[in-house]
């Protein structure tokens, strides 16, 4: 009982952290020693066995100098490493933001591993701990957050950083990504300038784009809705044979797909066979509608009354005259562009003799019709529409008596790259078309300046609401400012133009006609005149074209939604108002696009005038 209570009552003194680690892992230092000693006992009465039995007598080992000098080493050793952890201890009780200061022990060496056996370690629910923020003394539970520093947080301190944590995310989530950044670029590419937010019809059409797989009828969607699911498609390349049965319907009669490149030749059969009644059929990229697709509409006597058709260029010269022989009485309408070599002047005049009640002609990029064609036109004596754009050479004489016989009846006219077509024409349009509301003429070089200013000056014609006349100007490089008798449209022709139809303008395209100064640009748009329905306009390569006079666009257009300025290099730092796309201004720190955001004074704005 004495020697228990002796034993219990006995007074330790402090330990070092070394004798401490050694006796948590059952490491002996009197162990160690008796081994060395018993080590040393055995190998000293190996030699003298071996020394009797060779006759020779070896005294006893003394320990070498070496060995003395290698025990006081150690000891020195074990007394540094004794005080480096005494030191660790010491520092593991300053503050936690000291303890992350000094991740380095006094000779350089990282103390991360040393110190893990000596680290507090988080204390548990119900302990008592000091809020890492406020210092605040609070209980712990098992909800408690922890802090920046790795600390716990009190109550208070945990709903604040949960607060600040929300609002950050917030922000975050705010920032326009850049697919979205993107999708806005091309938007206003396309013309398209949403001020705030977009419509709920946008929105649901947007919606079932994005999850097309899922969706299994349109239902009774209108036809225009119809056309912009299938722009979306088109544009998002998912327009395939499974999409393409979502547009059919019963008593279908309109069938508009902007993109056919990934449907095959049964897929157009299909959609006369679903829709035996249609009469609108407008497919773009539909190279694969070949021979049978028209055998098909003409075995069935489809009553297409609207075709358009681009790159369809794999139907037969044959194919065409027949389809056109039997079916062509019902045509009101044939747009056909990217022709190629499919068609030539043999089935146009097919074409003449069987679309007797043709209104719209529109042929594009074909390379086998030329004179002849244009000379079998002169007998559509009910169109109104015509466009062309014919790849073999033409005469001008044959241009010019083509107008003069179905100009009267034409309401819109457009003639692109007719290289050969002269003042004459101009002329013959001046005198001979007195009802167009469009008309398109580009990539001349021979008709002047003042055959321009002619044309539109006392014209019986009204006002037209469209006006394409890009790429009209000289090409000559010996004289790149043209001669005294300007080539193209220019100053007189322009102005002439604009007062001619400037208010009731709606699209303007004078794309590349350089040879237009700046004064007259200046008399049109100088902010006091006024074209109120003017929308769109293109004045890219317009070189006289600078920041005051595109401030001035702005003033006298308040309908104006898109400006297309590529190449103007005097046109800079302009204010753009707000729901107005300015496409093309060269600008080393913003995109080649600027939407508008800015409800400002223009004339101010443009600095000068």
């Amino acid at each position: 009982m004495s020697g228990r209570r002796t034993s219990n009552n006995r007074i330790r003194g402090p330990q070092s952290a070394l004798t401490d680690f050694l006796a948590s892992n059952n490491i002996s230092a009197a162990q160690i020693s008796a081994d060395y000693e018993r080590r040393r006992r055995e190998a000293q009465e190996r030699a003298e066995q071996e020394a009797a039995a060779n006759g020779t007598i070896v005294e006893e080992e003394e320990p070498q100098a070496d060995e003395r000098e290698e025990t006081v080493l150690q000891k020195k050793k074990r007394k540094r490493a004794e005080e480096k952890a005494l030191a660790k201890i010491k520092e593991s009780k300053s503050t936690k933001k000291q303890k992350k200061s000094k991740k380095s022990g006094p000779d350089g060496e990282d103390s991360d591993d040393a110190m893990g056996m000596y680290t507090k370690s988080k204390p548990l629910p119900g302990q008592l701990e000091n809020c890492e923020n406020c210092e605040k003394r609070f209980t712990v539970t098992p909800y408690s957050k922890t802090g920046p520093e790795g600390g716990l947080l009190c109550v208070k301190c945990s709903k604040e950083q949960e607060t600040q944590r929300k609002k950050d995310e917030k922000v975050k989530k705010q920032a326009a990504p850049r697919g979205r950044q993107r999708q806005k670029q091309s938007n206003l590419l396309d013309g398209i300038v949403h001020d705030g937010a977009v419509t709920l019809q946008d929105l649901c059409i947007k919606t079932i784009a994005d999850n097309i797989h899922d969706v299994e009828e349109f239902g009774d969607l209108p036809q225009n809705l119809l056309k912009r699911l299938s722009e979306i498609f088109s544009k998002r390349r998912i327009l395939t044979s499974r999409t393409l049965d979502l547009f059919f319907r019963p008593n279908l009669e309109v069938m508009e797909i902007t993109d056919c490149g990934r449907l095959e030749t049964e897929d157009y059969i299909k959609i006369f066979s679903f829709a035996p009644g249609i009469k609108t059929l407008s497919l773009q990229q539909a190279g694969q509608f070949k021979d049978e697709v028209m055998n098909y509409i003409i075995e069935r006597n489809i009553p297409l009354q609207h075709l358009k058709l681009y790159a369809a260029n794999l139907i037969s010269n044959e194919k065409w005259i027949e389809f056109l022989t039997k079916c062509g009485h019902r045509l009101e309408s044939l747009q056909l562009t990217w022709l190629n070599c499919s068609m030539d002047d043999e089935a146009f005049l097919n074409l003449v003799q069987g679309c007797p009640n043709l209104k719209r002609l529109k042929i594009k990029k074909a390379f086998r019709l030329g004179d002849p064609a244009l000379e079998a036109m002169r007998d559509l004596k009910s169109l109104e529409h015509l466009s062309l754009q014919l790849k073999e050479s033409t005469s001008a004489a044959i241009l010019v008596d083509t107008i003069k016989a179905i100009g009267p009846n034409l309401r819109t006219l457009s003639l692109e790259e007719f290289y050969s077509a002269d003042d004459s024409l101009l002329e013959a349009i001046h005198t001979h078309c007195s009802k167009l509301e469009k008309f398109r003429f580009t990539d001349n070089d021979l008709c002047t300046d003042t055959g321009y200013a002619n044309l539109f000056t006392n014209w019986s014609n009204p006002p037209l609401s469209f006006i394409d006349l890009s790429s009209n100007r000289s090409i000559d490089y010996d004289k790149p400012e043209g001669t005294e008798d300007l080539a193209g449209l220019a100053t007189c022709g322009f102005e002439a133009m604009m007062s001619h139809s400037g208010p009731n303008l709606k699209t303007l395209k004078i794309a590349s006609c350089r040879h237009i100064e700046r004064d007259g640009l200046e008399n049109a748009w100088n902010g006091k005149l006024e074209y109120p329905c003017l929308r769109t306009a293109d004045v890219s390569f317009v070189k006289r074209m600078d920041t005051p006079i595109v401030a001035g666009i702005f003033k006298s257009c308040p309908q104006l939604t898109k400006l297309t300025a590529f190449g103007c290099f005097s046109v800079s730092d302009v204010m753009v108002p707000k729901g107005v796309a300015l496409i093309g201004v060269p600008n080393a720190q913003d995109s080649i696009i600027q939407e508008g955001g800015y409800d400002f004074d223009l004339v101010s704005s443009a600095g000068q005038w």
